[in-house]
């Protein structure tokens, strides 16, 4: 598996970290909001898209890191931030801009789960920051249920 590290400072960047992050899994426990340093970081359960459609397809998870800088505030919605052992599972990331360079970045998660994140500026990092392992599953969305490259018998509905 490639170690990633991915720098965003605009929503096309964001957008490339975004698809690396689709069904991610995050805990709760591992949401870092730093206001005296504006600072988020995430620890997650990166899957490896890439891997699960190479040649020789292989399913497996890293876990990586995701910070984001100049954030002004961060708001959660469906969150319990007492419930750190609950388990979010990433679907997207967006960008909408405000005054610019300003703007807030939408952590989209299933369930309707979300964290809104103010920024002054977009300034983000993804970085593998563990080894890989190999899971038994690989995530599944409604409109994979028709897909020829589904792997038999390894679902897992988000």
């Amino acid at each position: 598996m490639e170690t990633l590290k991915f720098v965003a400072l605009d929503h096309e960047d964001l957008e490339v970290i975004s698809a690396h992050l689709q069904d991610a899994e995050v805990k709760v426990a591992d949401v870092h909001w730093r206001p005296d340093e504006k600072r988020l970081v995430l620890g997650l359960d990166r899957f490896d898209w890439l891997a699960a459609y190479s040649e020789e397809p292989e399913l497996r998870r890293c876990r990586s890191a995701l910070r984001f800088e100049r954030v002004l505030a961060c708001k959660c919605k469906h969150v319990n931030p007492a419930g750190k052992d609950a388990v979010l599972n990433l679907l997207a990331i967006e960008f909408a801009p405000g005054d610019s360079p300003a703007g807030a970045v939408m952590l989209t998660f299933s369930g309707g789960a979300t964290l809104r994140v103010e920024v002054e500026c977009l300034e983000a990092e993804l970085a593998d920051i563990g080894p890989s392992w190999a899971t038994a599953v690989r995530p599944a969305h409604l409109d994979d249920v028709d897909s020829p490259n589904f792997p038999d018998g390894k679902t897992l509905t988000a």
